[in-house]
């Protein structure tokens, strides 16, 4: 697999989501290197590496990872994902002496009914949308105004993500053939296994208070499947928090591996009103994603 490797220190592994790269940590990665041997790897199938062959999913990309780090002598790294990379330090955590602390960004798999179509649908035409607008991408991504449009699925202020960071992570957003073959499986494949109380130390999830892929209230699965893991709240915050909350991410990496964490204080139980807020959020982001495609047709055409 394709890696970069950065720092000095306790090692740190970095595993970004699906339709992504090893740049997505680009604007946390020197900054964590300060204090950390950061080991940022393209998963297979994105990026620079190449795809696996035979079944694409998280337990076969859980293989490869575990393979990776006995190659490079690193089994009980501690590990940071985000999205579909942060259920795979799930995964890893799951299995027992793969990985050390977990930092599990917005993870994916804890989507129940509804929530299952929403979200195979919304990121599979999103993906669509990327492809169609290659030609076109450099201009759209240097305004703020369509860079805010492109991205309000995935930020909550998507007006503040660089131009630069912004055009890498639509030139990787591509339905590739392992791009198609894990969603489906993220969606339709065997769902997320936790784990035993006690069996996972040092974990804890965060969660994008705006997350409109992934939506806040799958935390509580989350908590139920991983009793261990303690919940931090970003607010401000959608699906990818170092992108929109670069330094409180840093932070909360650097506590958990540390082990000096310390849990927000007791946050009130959700409320129709957040409920609310989280179903005009979701109609937000699939609304935007409409008028997205209808204008890409139109520019195609």
């Amino acid at each position: 697999m394709n890696y970069v490797r950065r720092g000095t220190g306790k090692p740190l592994l970095l595993l970004h989501g699906l339709g992504s790269s090893l740049k997505v940590w680009d604007l946390i990665m020197d900054e964590l290197a300060t204090q950390r041997d950061v080991i940022a790897i393209d998963l297979p199938g994105f990026g620079q590496s190449p795809a696996l062959l035979g079944e694409v999913s998280i337990p076969t990309l859980a293989d490869a990872v575990t393979d990776f780090l006995t190659q490079h002598q690193l089994l009980g790294i501690d590990a940071v994902g985000n999205s579909m990379g942060a259920r795979l330090v799930l995964e890893l955590a799951r299995r027992g002496q793969v990985v050390g602390a977990v930092v599990s960004l917005d993870p994916g798999g804890f989507w129940q009914g509804w929530q299952v179509a929403y979200f195979y649908q919304s990121v599979r035409l999103s993906a669509q949308l990327s492809r169609l607008i290659q030609p076109i991408l450099p201009p759209l991504v240097s305004n703020p105004v369509s860079r805010t449009v492109l991205f309000a699925q995935f930020s909550a202020h998507p007006w503040t993500i660089p131009a630069r960071v912004a055009l890498h992570e639509f030139r990787e957003f591509l339905p590739t053939p392992s791009f198609t073959k894990l969603l489906d499986s993220l969606a339709h494949g065997p769902p997320q296994q936790g784990a035993s109380l006690g069996s996972i130390p040092n974990l804890v999830i965060g969660w994008g208070r705006q997350d409109r892929i992934c939506p806040p209230s799958q935390s509580e699965l989350a908590l139920k499947l991983f009793p261990d893991a303690q919940l931090h709240w970003f607010s401000n915050c959608g699906h990818v928090p170092q992108l929109d909350v670069p330094a409180e991410t840093i932070a909360l990496i650097l506590a958990v591996t540390d082990g000096c964490y310390e849990p927000q204080s007791q946050l009130p139980p959700a409320t129709k009103a957040s409920a609310v807020t989280e179903n005009v959020l979701i109609g937000l982001g699939v609304g935007v994603l409409l008028v997205g495609l209808l204008l890409t047709f139109g520019i195609k055409r």
